[in-house]
């Protein structure tokens, strides 16, 4: 696996022509350490989106090969089609998986635009994290009117000024790039052909019409049904099938039903698991319950994962070494999170708690899964420079080079336990919520939880502080510095925060 690893959900304005359609895919695919992950294609919309994912550097160039090949291809003057679209690449997100964070992604999404305009000669509009102007964050807004309107303002409206490229639009049009969190792309179609209805739905679920939170959605004419297209932006904060009721619930006051529903692109597989688990009304579930997990699991331990880092961890070898350990110290932590949770939601004393509860648990599983991986890619990263130190260097440009081999393996081996401090540090934070409003039965079990999140994060930062004595210093490194400074801060306030929990709740009286 990379040490690094961005999602890219591009979307094209065609979904008629398989040739254009797979010539798109080919220039994403035809990039070294691209991975095409999905392909949906929309007659109706006349629109393909693709998922694909990679290093950042590889993601960056397939994105930008897509882009060019779709302004060869694709006529906007000649489009037509029911989604709303400014460009024949549309929207380009990027979506941090592994190892990177937001803000690199929003400067990958920066590099990008920066490249489209300049050399592709196509207008760039920056959205969501990465957007220049607030009005600018939401999608809606950048695209309202839009291809036709935006060729006949580009030029003359400050307001339509593009980020990067020319004020104009050729045949291309206009595409907008940005970073974001993952989303679902939800589609329910209704049992009936009249597009008033699925617009009048939209307006009572999407949050700008004062509906659901995390929720944008539109009403549409889609294979001769209404149809009620969705984003869903936070599938933890609103589960998918809260939106599904809700839209049964306003079907029904205008008298018609759900017909069926979609999801467009890929769906996280916790979001299929919590909306099994509601609609089962299971309580305590576990995904380590699904069959298929449990059998994975199985196959990639070959033995108890627990006891088989323990030896390797005594064994006397550099690796797996302190970040590994403080990896899955901070998994453990995340599990007592999701214990608590699962004790607390369910019993009517904490109903009012009940959703936060849902969404800690969510929230404390990915954790888990970040910190388990990182188990593994702390010690390869580490190994990897001691390979670096171990190759021979036979005069002074070997050695030149070979430093700055060591300097960059030095820098993965750091970003790495800087990954592994700030997901520690979240679990931490997320126990004291849960010590705080949970079952006070096992508020221990959620101070525990606190404890050795906290210790977690501290040992990954003092691994990340012994890198950088090799590191030369520059804007990222003194970032890390500072960062250091500003977690060590928030971690010793919510450990403070938690012994004060401890004492209202536990009458535990005891230094933690």
């Amino acid at each position: 696996m990379s040490q690094k690893l961005v999602e890219c959900v591009a979307n094209f304005s065609e979904g008629r022509r398989p040739e254009v359609i797979a010539a798109i895919a080919e220039s994403i695919s035809g990039v070294n350490d691209i991975h095409l992950l999905d392909q949906h294609t929309d007659p109706d919309h006349n629109r393909t989106v693709i998922t694909f994912a990679g290093p950042p550097r590889a993601v960056v160039d397939a994105a930008f090969s897509a882009v060019a090949k779709a302004s060869q291809l694709i006529n906007m003057n000649q489009h037509e089609g029911e989604h709303p679209r400014l460009g024949a690449t549309d929207v380009i997100p990027f979506v941090p998986l592994f190892g990177i964070s937001m803000e690199e992604c929003v400067a990958l999404a920066v590099e990008l635009g920066q490249r489209v305009g300049e050399e592709l000669n196509i207008p760039v509009y920056l959205y969501e994290k990465a957007a220049t102007k607030p009005e600018r964050e939401n999608l809606a807004n950048i695209r309202r009117g839009e291809f036709e309107a935006l060729k006949e303002t580009i030029a003359s409206d400050p307001e339509r000024e593009p980020d990067f490229g020319p004020r104009k639009l050729g045949q291309a049009g206009a595409t907008v790039i940005g970073a974001r969190q993952a989303l679902i792309a939800f589609n329910v179609y209704l049992d009936t052909d009249k597009v008033e209805t699925a617009k009048q739905i939209a307006r009572k679920v999407r949050f700008s019409s004062g509906g659901l939170p995390h929720v944008k959605a539109l009403g549409l004419l889609v294979e001769g049904r209404a149809q009620v297209s969705m984003n869903l932006t936070h599938f933890r904060e609103t589960p998918i099938l809260q939106v599904l009721e809700r839209i049964h619930e306003e079907a029904a006051e205008l008298d018609t039903v759900v017909h069926h529903s979609e999801v467009v692109g890929l769906i996280p597989q916790e979001a299929l698991f919590a909306t099994a688990a509601s609609y089962l009304q299971l309580e305590g579930f576990n995904n380590d319950q699904v069959l298929e997990n449990r059998l994975f699991a199985a196959q990639f331990e070959k033995g108890d994962r627990s006891s088989a880092l323990l030896d390797q961890l005594s064994t006397g070898k550099a690796t797996p070494g302190g970040g590994s350990a403080a990896a899955f110290a901070g998994a453990m932590g995340a599990s007592l999170v999701s214990m608590v949770t699962r004790l607390t939601i369910g019993k009517k004393k904490y109903a009012s708690v009940k959703q936060r509860m849902r969404a800690i648990l969510e929230e404390s599983v990915s954790l888990r899964s970040q910190l388990e991986l990182a188990v593994v890619e702390d010690a390869r990263a580490f190994e990897a420079v001691m390979k670096e130190y171990r190759l021979p260097q036979e005069n002074d440009a070997q050695k030149d080079v070979r430093l700055t081999t060591i300097e960059a393996a030095t820098v993965i081996a750091t970003e790495i336990p800087m990954q592994i401090a700030r997901a520690a540090t979240r679990v931490l934070a997320l126990a004291a919520e849960t010590a705080h409003m949970g079952n006070v039965n096992a508020i221990t079990d959620a101070a525990s939880a606190g404890l050795i999140a906290g210790s977690a994060a501290r040992s990954a930062l003092l691994n990340v502080r012994i890198n950088l004595r090799s590191l030369k210093a520059n804007e990222k490194t003194n970032g890390w510095r500072d960062e250091i400074d500003q977690m060590q801060t928030e971690i010793s306030r919510i450990e403070q925060e938690l012994k004060s929990t401890l004492s209202e709740r536990g009458h535990i009286t005891a230094g933690v």
